[in-house]
């Protein structure tokens, strides 16, 4: 059970690093495209500008990582808990590195819903070993 806990582990920092990443090198084609840079020469004006901010596609690569390692913890993992655990972590994630690397600041109230989610989180999750172990209920038909 511990190899797909930790598969969720990795999904969640995989997905806050990706739309991290994405978020960072949007920023920067933002300001190369404001300098007057064009996007003139068509699809390979495109990709050399995707290459020039490679983080974009790290951020990307991120993502479809972070499918693979999902899909993995689902597999025993249950998903009423997994997918709110893996949402609000990295939410709380990126709320604090948006704060600290890109100057993003939150007002009181909304650090209270932060803590809110995290908090609902915590309850979602408290008794998740519990569930994981109690047998699923079989459908049976009857004819």
């Amino acid at each position: 059970m511990m190899k797909y806990v930790v598969a969720l582990i990795i999904a969640l920092a995989l997905n806050a690093a990706a739309n991290l990443m994405i978020k960072f090198g949007m920023r920067g084609i933002d300001l190369e495209l404001s300098g007057n840079s064009s996007l003139s020469n068509g699809v390979g004006g495109l990709v050399r500008l995707l290459f020039r901010h490679w983080v974009l596609l790290a951020g990307l690569a991120c993502f479809a990582l972070n499918v693979v390692f999902y899909a993995f913890a689902l597999q025993k993992l249950a998903i009423s808990v997994a997918y709110p655990i893996m949402v609000a972590s990295g939410f709380g994630i990126i709320v604090t590195v948006a704060g600290f690397m890109l100057g993003e600041r939150l007002t009181a109230p909304q650090w209270a819903g932060v803590v809110a989610i995290l908090l609902g989180v915590v309850l979602v999750a408290k008794d998740a070993g519990r569930q994981m172990g109690t047998p699923k209920p079989s459908v049976t038909t009857q004819q």
